[in-house]
């Protein structure tokens, strides 16, 4: 029966990885493109780095009343006014006149692209069985990742036509992708279950989202969440600082930073879309997890090492392996241990993420000015750091497992 369901999912599957898909092409655009579209407003690197945060920071503030409401209204209506959102965030920045209005969209674009994320991930865990999530949660990662990736490279080419073109095409995309989730989408999470749920959590107390990311770190899922962090945080470190970096020290120009997150993307892609799902149902997601954060910190580290086009492009790959890998395995991970409660705790999931990333490009930026390897020396830090901490969490788990049994 379970497998039938499943079978049976997978046209909205597909159409949810479109989804997700459109909402990353249209953050990835910005990756190349900024820079010079802020210049057109006399702006500096320091409003850059405002305008990466200001979006991050929306989604860690809304990440959790979207997932919250996911589990009361449903997944469907939460993933078409996520895309509609967005795509009115896109045309805005097309059409801007001023820098308040670069704000304006950035801060639009992290409100409702918080709505689609995390509903899409609780979305997978509805129709999936507990066997199959790790390879769901691949395949969203991977239209996620391939998303990221093409962004850059589309961003660049429509570019040379006009740098508002991009955000014109994206707007588009995302509404077209509003339009087909009404047509076709089927609601995930029936209205019977999400009566059915309330009932089960009647008269108890609401709290808001910070004291929820507290009470989530003291959870089972908390060390997780915390692990979130570091992988977004190591990301976000990453792309944020990687223009100026290889700018400074290489003299790319933007079509050949474009080119390199394009090509190493595209490794990603690869990884979250044919490997995790096989590497979490063969060794689980406790070992992969810990294998994606030390390839992630060896990565950061050859990164500062590398002297012509070929070495940057492996060691960025090596970067980029062991981080998508870590996403989609990490998911799953938290999706087991999340219940009944999927929305909530993938919203919470979501915040964690928005914080990373939040954090990662001030840091880079500030660590920069100092020295432009710091960067990466850091990233590398924090995920050593994630991964003695996780085995220390694992040791304690399975100790714990074995005296309960």
């Amino acid at each position: 029966m379970k497998e039938r369901l499943v079978s049976s999912q997978r046209a909205p599957l597909l159409l949810l990885s479109f989804n997700l898909f459109i909402i990353m092409v249209g953050i990835g655009l910005v990756i190349p493109i900024l820079p010079f579209y802020i210049d057109l407003f006399g702006a500096n690197a320091r409003t850059l780095g405002l305008l990466v945060a200001v979006f991050a920071f929306m989604q860690f503030l809304f990440a959790p009343v979207w997932g919250r409401l996911s589990d009361k209204i449903g997944r469907k209506p939460l993933i078409t006014i996520g895309l509609f959102g967005f795509a009115l965030a896109e045309f805005i920045f097309a059409f801007a006149n001023g820098l308040w209005m670069l704000f304006l969209s950035r801060i639009l674009a992290g409100i409702f692209g918080s709505a689609l994320m995390p509903t899409a991930m609780a979305y997978v865990s509805d129709v999936t069985t507990s066997e199959k999530r790790g390879q769901g949660m691949g395949i969203l990662g991977a239209a996620m990742g391939l998303g990221i990736v093409v962004g850059p490279g589309l961003g660049g080419w429509l570019g040379e036509i006009d740098l508002s073109f991009p955000f014109i095409v994206a707007g588009i995309a995302a509404s077209v992708a509003g339009i087909l989730s009404i047509l076709i989408l089927p609601e995930s999470y029936p209205k019977e279950k999400r009566e059915q749920d309330a009932l089960l959590e009647a008269g108890g107390k609401r709290d808001n989202q910070f004291v929820q990311m507290w009470k989530a770190l003291n959870s089972p899922v908390g060390f997780l969440l915390i692990l979130v962090f570091i992988m977004s945080f190591g990301l976000a470190n990453f792309q944020s600082i990687f223009g100026y970096y290889t700018m400074q020290r290489y003299h790319y120009d933007p079509s050949e930073v474009g080119l390199i997150i394009l090509l190493v993307g595209i490794v990603g892609t690869v990884v979250q879309g044919v490997l995790v799902g096989r590497l979490t149902k063969r060794f689980g997601e406790e070992r992969v997890v810990t294998y994606a954060l030390l390839i992630s910190a060896l990565g950061f580290v050859l990164m500062t090492l590398a002297t012509n086009f070929l070495l940057v492009l492996l060691t960025t790959s090596i970067f980029f392996f062991g981080n998508s890998l870590l996403r989609p395995s990490l998911n799953s991970f938290i999706s087991k241990l999340a219940g009944n409660k999927q929305g909530l705790v993938m919203g919470l999931n979501n915040s964690f993420l928005s914080l990373g990333n939040v954090a990662g490009p001030i840091l880079a930026g500030i660590f920069f000015e100092v020295n432009i390897h710091i960067p990466y020396l850091f990233g590398a830090f924090v995920m050593l750091f994630g991964l003695s901490a996780t085995k220390i969490w694992l040791s304690k788990k399975n100790r714990a497992v074995e005296v309960s049994s």
